[in-house]
């Protein structure tokens, strides 16, 4: 799609819908594409980030498929399937260069308010889950991308790398682990915050807090009208947009539903809520340094993956173990419990339906989490943490997903985990849907997003040579070419000083 100005007063040439890590990635993509664009952010609530980007609320910081075993998932045959893992991995390290090209061009200062070096562990124990372990490591181990990954089942060197989560453990367990060095830590509400600051500044960006979409409708010269309400003034407003972005996390779809757009249609969603296990005692939080992952209970959805993770939020270094999985109606942490109610439309309701009955036991599985009282928590705990008490942790409440559910022919309905860019034919309006691996991977999402709506102009020779200059290895596979990782890699790890593990300050924007 070519964007031509509307000629209103009341226009932008693009509307972003949400003040998340997703709009921020893409405003900051086109206004370096097109320098001239005006683009304006409508978010519903008064700061940035503040859903599913903001730090307590974000799943899995710096996903890089280096530690999430649920990526790599072991067939019937016994082997272990890492094709998700390769791509995901390949995604990331996109995303590095990127935010490398942001610190450099000084659009973004001080990486190390974002991002910062810490290893990323898998972990299991028992016969069977090692032999899994095993297997994965071997196949992983033929990709260039895991160069460096080590694998473990002596005891002294796990005590190493994790000495909480070895403390106490019996000494006839059979355990294993692998590590990654350059594995990352990552603050999405931080780096989202910085990219919005820098926006703002720009000539032709507005961003608006306090204000929710009610409603868009597509105009008969192609742009959208779009109605906006203020949630503190109460006022209502209207304002036009060749291009429309629906970057709302869990509520972007019921916008998208109200575009009334066909390849919306059959489009569902299952809202998971989820809880967090948080560190207070100061003496433990500085005994453990890395992301230690696990394998997820059976039935349990991908983002439960358990992990005892370390993150640094505000300038202070955090532990905090989960999440635990949960059931709400709310599409938003800070939404409505009509969320799921309303979204339930005659296009929708068989996949939904559908994807209820095959998906029995996530709900036996959230059902179960729901009920789970302090004690059955911190017994979770005790399989990463033998040595937790309960005097040292507290509950913290983390942020909604909104799975997808779409049509599928052989089942009428399928539950996708994952995300899903949804966009019109003549591509003036898009939608991200879903949720893990998400933020880490937000570059490359958006960089395929451009693709489909905006076709002609990334054909063009002059928008290639930008998106080489920001992205080097734009169109080119860093999963298929190990001396081009080895360069992207060199010059990441330089511009966003991950050569060692440093102090991280984390400015309140």
């Amino acid at each position: 799609m070519t964007i031509k100005p509307v000629k209103s007063k009341k226009s932008a040439d693009v509307v972003l819908i949400g003040a998340g890590i997703m709009s921020a990635t893409l405003g900051m993509l086109l206004k370096e594409l097109e320098p001239g664009l005006t683009i304006e952010i409508i978010e519903r609530l008064d700061v940035a980030a503040a859903e599913s980007s903001d730090a307590w609320n974000n799943a899995g910081t710096g996903h890089s498929a280096f530690c999430e075993l649920n990526y790599t998932p072991q067939r019937e045959d016994g082997s272990v399937d890492v094709a998700k893992a390769v791509k995901i991995a390949e995604s990331f390290e996109v995303s590095k260069e990127f935010w490398a090209f942001l610190v450099e061009q000084g659009l973004v200062k001080m990486p190390e308010s974002f991002i910062r070096r810490i290893p990323h562990i898998s972990f299991v124990w028992g016969e069977d889950n090692v032999d899994y372990l095993k297997k994965r490591y071997t196949e992983l181990q033929k990709c260039h991308l895991f160069e460096g990954m080590e694998y473990s089942e002596d005891r002294e060197a796990l005590e190493e790398w994790m000495p909480l989560v070895m403390q106490g453990r019996a000494a006839g367990e059979k355990v294993a682990g692998t590590r990654m060095d350059l594995g990352t830590d990552v603050n999405f509400g931080s780096l989202t915050r910085a990219i919005f600051n820098r926006l703002k500044e720009m000539d032709g960006v507005k961003l608006h807090f306090d204000q929710e979409v009610r409603d868009l409708q597509k105009q008969d010269d192609g742009s959208w009208n779009i109605k906006i309400k203020n949630t503190q003034t109460k006022k209502s407003r209207q304002t036009r947009a060749r291009f429309v972005f629906i970057g709302a996390g869990g509520g972007a779809l019921p916008i998208l539903m109200k575009s009334g757009i066909p390849e919306a249609k059959g489009f569902g969603g299952f809202p998971v809520s989820g809880q967090w296990l948080k560190c207070v005692n100061r003496d433990i939080i500085e005994q453990h340094d890395a992301k230690v992952y696990g394998k997820a209970s059976v039935g349990a959805p991908p983002m439960s993956v358990p992990h005892l993770d370390t993150r640094m939020i505000k300038g202070k270094k955090e532990l905090l173990f989960g999440p635990y999985a949960g059931f709400t109606t709310k599409f938003l942490k800070n939404g409505s419990l009509f969320d799921l109610p309303k979204s339930i439309k005659l296009n929708n309701i068989l996949p939904m339906l559908a994807a209820g009955l095959d998906n029995l036991p996530l709900t036996k599985y959230l059902i179960d989490q729901v009920r789970q009282s302090p004690e059955d928590r911190l017994e979770a705990l005790k399989e990463y943490f033998p040595g937790a008490k309960m005097e040292d942790w507290e509950l913290e409440v983390a942020g909604q997903r909104v799975q997808v559910i779409k049509k599928d022919d052989e089942h009428t309905g399928v539950l996708e985990f994952g995300t899903e860019v949804v966009s019109a034919a003549d591509g003036s309006i898009a939608a991200l849907l879903g949720a893990s691996p998400g933020a880490s991977t937000a570059v490359s999402i958006m960089l395929d997003l451009l693709g489909r709506c905006f076709q002609k102009e990334t054909a063009s020779a002059a928008w290639k040579e930008k998106l080489e200059k920001m992205i080097p290895s734009y169109g080119r596979s860093l999963a298929k070419d190990p001396e081009l990782l080895h360069v992207t890699r060199a010059r990441t790890t330089k511009v966003l000083e991950l050569e060692e593990v440093a102090p991280v300050m984390d400015p309140v924007y």
